[in-house]
């Protein structure tokens, strides 16, 4: 039982015996005590005036000082207005860090046969394009929201549905048939995701000249857009491939096949990995058969040109279209198949969909249609939505090519990683093989931290300059802060300093050091929360908040040098668990720590 365990059953007591009444649990609010004021525990009373039937300030000491005789660990507690703030012992703050000190995986919860399971979807990528900045926030987030449920106790599948079919495929296709001239990722020396999304820029260029063209020839926006000879041929090409044409069907496998060989090689550097891949063009068909029989039974409507759709004016939304006119499907139709097929696959307790805010509407939609076909999981699937990541010139545009590609982009992160750390000297004694893995994870780290400790639900921008800093709430200062923390433990190592069995309960404490113990304590409260909420900030801002408090304790309080033999063996064990925390709490933002620096 931890800390504020006791304090709320001791509380219960005290108002039991006080005032002769039980109270429900959930109006004990104990919280962390601000820092302005003395304390480590704040209890709010005014929940319980009706209780006491006294003033706020009344029932505080009152029940400060039924606890204070209760509990020895109590060391001291002040009032201010109806707020009862408790001060804790330092033997029971040393106490409490023997206890971490004592528990493997600390702040986890081991997964059991009985656990839940969770399926993942994440990076869901188009086969037209290479992976760019807001793939990269949605692999991270995707990534670490299942590290932090698994964390949590929960079995997690996590999955990948790659969109490798539908016009926007064909347009690449049809730009690389026009002018390609045989081109491959080898003759050109280009990685294939990034020559196939090169086709599409030019495939969009060459669209808008046509339609500008038609523009001027007296046709509406929309008549021009819709009589181009470019999206002509590309619809006529999804047809055919619908339609099985070898011709389309090999052409469609080879630029495929390309882009996957480069989305692997991104994902790698990434740290990204997948359980299961679903393909679109293996599942649309199944959602096709799904929507037609839905059709049969009168679930959805065809209209004249005979195209399909759902009425969905009853949930306060529009009409929906599941099926065009030519029988093609759309990403809608393909989603209810892929529900399916992953429900049959495994025995899901919840599927979480990690896709931008500007799909809350499709997802809306995707829950009525599975729960209209009578499939139970339908109303249970979760969107994880969050805000679009910008540059601080604005927002980027996959068909004018002014994206951040994801490649790009790490070796600049990399880059700068390097010629920050060689002019600040922290590479100085590394050979060259350690410093170049250094510089990886560094820049790597700044990326990643750098979008994981913003709310998901936020719009962001993302600065790369601003993101490598050895000062500030970032990945490098923390990972700096771990290999610190090392260092110093090595130190002890070599001066042959051993850690005690136990430590020396009567060691004197300072405010800093209790409140580093309180915010170690704090992280298997914050791990249950983000896995709860969905919030990965919570992570990334818990243990920059630990490297912090710990470098002003560094700078302040000698460590090796302690001449109290109790006070240096409670501060290098208190560093051990600090380093370990950091290590953990990364690792779940998918961010190594390097060892030195």
């Amino acid at each position: 039982m931890n800390i504020e365990d006791k304090l709320q059953e001791q509380i219960i007591e005290a108002i039991k015996e006080l005032y002769k009444a039980d109270v429900d649990p959930s109006e004990i609010i104990l919280q962390k005590t601000k820092k302005e004021f003395k304390g480590h525990y704040t209890l709010v009373t005014f929940p319980l005036l009706k209780i006491s039937k006294k003033n706020p300030e009344h029932t505080a000491r009152q029940i400060g000082s039924y606890l204070s005789d209760k509990l020895p660990f109590i060391s001291e507690f002040n009032v201010i207005k109806g707020f009862l703030n408790l001060s804790i012992s330092s033997s029971m703050w040393i106490n409490e860090l023997a206890k971490i000190d004592h528990t493997p995986d600390f702040g986890f919860t081991p997964i059991t046969d009985k656990s839940p399971l969770y399926m993942v979807e994440y990076s869901s990528p188009n086969t037209n394009k290479p992976l760019h900045l807001g793939h990269v926030r949605n692999n991270l987030l995707g990534h670490s929201l299942s590290e932090i449920l698994k964390a949590n106790g929960i079995k997690v599948i996590k999955t990948n549905l790659v969109n490798d079919r539908g016009i926007h495929i064909c347009k690449s296709m049809v730009a690389w048939k026009k002018w390609g001239k045989g081109e491959t990722p080898q003759s050109s020396g280009k990685k294939g995701d990034h020559l196939v999304g090169d086709y599409y820029v030019l495939f969009e260029k060459n669209y808008k000249a046509e339609v500008e063209e038609l523009m001027r020839q007296g046709l509406s926006k929309e008549e021009a857009e819709d009589k181009s000879p470019l999206i002509q041929e590309a619809r006529e090409m999804l047809r055919r491939w619908e339609a099985g044409d070898p011709e389309v069907v090999n052409l469609w496998k080879m630029m495929n096949e390309w882009v996957y060989t480069g989305f692997d090689e991104t994902y790698k550097r990434l740290g990204i990995t997948f359980d299961k891949i679903y393909y679109e063009s293996q599942t649309y068909l199944v959602g096709k058969k799904m929507v037609l029989e839905g059709l049969k039974k009168g679930i959805f409507y065809q209209k004249e040109d005979g195209s399909v759709w759902a009425d969905l004016t009853s949930y306060g939304l529009d009409h929906k279209l599941l099926l065009r006119a030519d029988g093609t499907s759309v990403y809608i139709t393909q989603d209810i198949g892929t529900a399916k097929l992953r429900f049959d696959d495994y025995p899901i307790d919840k599927m979480i969909y990690v896709v931008g805010n500007e799909q809350n509407y499709h997802f809306q939609v995707l829950a009525i249609l599975l729960d209209m076909l009578g499939f139970k999981f339908g109303k249970g699937l979760l969107h994880f939505s969050y805000g679009m990541v910008e540059l601080p010139e604005g927002k980027m545009k996959s068909r004018e090519g002014t994206v951040v590609d994801a490649d790009d982009l790490i070796d600049e992160m990399i880059e700068t990683a390097r010629e920050i750390s060689q002019e600040l000297g922290k590479l100085d004694e590394c050979t060259p093989e350690e410093a170049e893995e250094i510089v990886t994870m560094i820049g790597m780290g700044a990326l990643k931290y750098f979008i994981l400790k913003v709310d998901p639900k936020k719009n962001m921008t993302f600065n790369p300059k601003e993101s490598i800093d050895f000062d500030g709430n970032t990945g490098p200062f923390i990972q700096y802060t771990h290999a610190r923390i090392k260092s110093v433990l090595r130190k002890a190592a070599e001066q042959g300093i051993e850690f005690p069995e136990k430590l020396d309960t009567s060691a004197p404490l300072s405010e800093k050091e209790k409140g580093l113990v309180q915010l170690l304590t704090e992280f298997a409260n914050v791990v249950k929360q983000a896995g709860d909420e969905y919030n990965i900030s919570l992570i990334a801002n818990c243990v920059y908040d630990l490297a912090k408090e710990y470098n002003q304790f560094y700078h302040d309080f000698p460590i090796l040098r302690e001449e109290n033999p109790a006070l240096r063996d409670f501060r290098l064990m208190l560093s051990k668990n600090i380093a370990t925390t950091i290590k953990r709490g990364m690792s779940l933002l998918g961010i190594e720590v390097p060892e030195r620096m």
